[in-house]
């Protein structure tokens, strides 16, 4: 889960409208889903940190807006939050709480204390990242990336692919600027950190590609190494637990 930074809300008071803050949220974090991190060309929607059914006061609220896929904003519905309980990307470092194996599935890192791998792990139950991989098959019983499980495979595929190619040149800048493109326009911000993981040159190409990462301030940008807990800049209530 990329940590991000919406900064500070581009006009003063609340929205008209909370759809009217689509164009300023994608323009500072991107097409991606802030929990998943898939690449959400079309109907990425506004998602409502605390629903906007339960806390009607903070439905066109800057500070209340992530940007989500269908599948996370239907998982976490109308759920209560409670950001003592729940690790979010814009208060905490959750880039450093979790790992992603190349079965697709998303575990809680080992590197979390006890209280902070329920916090994680409840996370993850709130969007439905902890769901098993459910199989498509099409006409010719090939299988079918459908879910969210299936297609980090699928970019943990891609990934691993553009590192050999790395290692075979290293020294080819052109390679790396086309690697950090393919990043981008896959997705999945912590996958391609994680299979990068031994090239922090990379770590740091990709830190300033995703938007909104950079400035979370959660990682150094010399090293690429990541900084916790997370500086939490915006001082957003909870923040910083990780």
């Amino acid at each position: 889960m990329r940590p991000i930074r919406r900064n500070n809300s581009p006009i003063t008071g609340e929205f008209a409208k909370y759809e009217n803050a689509k164009p300023e949220l994608v323009s500072r974090l991107g097409l991606f889903c802030s929990y998943c991190e898939r690449k959400i060309s079309t109907s990425l929607a506004i998602e409502h940190i605390e629903p906007k059914d339960k806390v009607p006061t903070l439905e066109r609220v800057w500070s209340n807006f992530l940007l989500a896929c269908v599948n996370c904003n239907s998982c976490k519905s109308n759920k209560n939050v409670d950001f003592k309980r729940l690790l979010f990307p814009d208060r905490d470092n959750t880039f450093h709480s979790y790992t992603y194996l190349d079965d697709g599935t998303i575990t809680v890192s080992p590197m979390l204390s006890a209280q902070q791998r329920k916090q994680a792990q409840d996370t993850l139950k709130l969007v439905g990242l902890d769901k098993p991989m459910q199989k498509y098959s099409n006409s010719n019983d090939e299988v079918v990336a459908l879910d969210r499980s299936a297609q980090r495979m699928e970019a943990i595929a891609i990934a691993q692919q553009s590192l050999s190619l790395l290692e075979t040149s290293p020294e080819v800048e052109a390679l790396k600027q086309s690697i950090v493109i393919s990043a981008k326009e896959a997705g999945f911000f912590s996958i391609w950190m994680q299979v990068f993981n031994a090239h922090p040159q990379m770590k740091i190409l990709f830190i300033k590609a995703f938007k909104g990462t950079e400035d979370s301030g959660c990682f150094n940008m010399q090293t690429s190494d990541s900084i916790t807990p997370a500086p939490n800049p915006d001082e957003l209530s909870d923040g910083g637990k990780v």
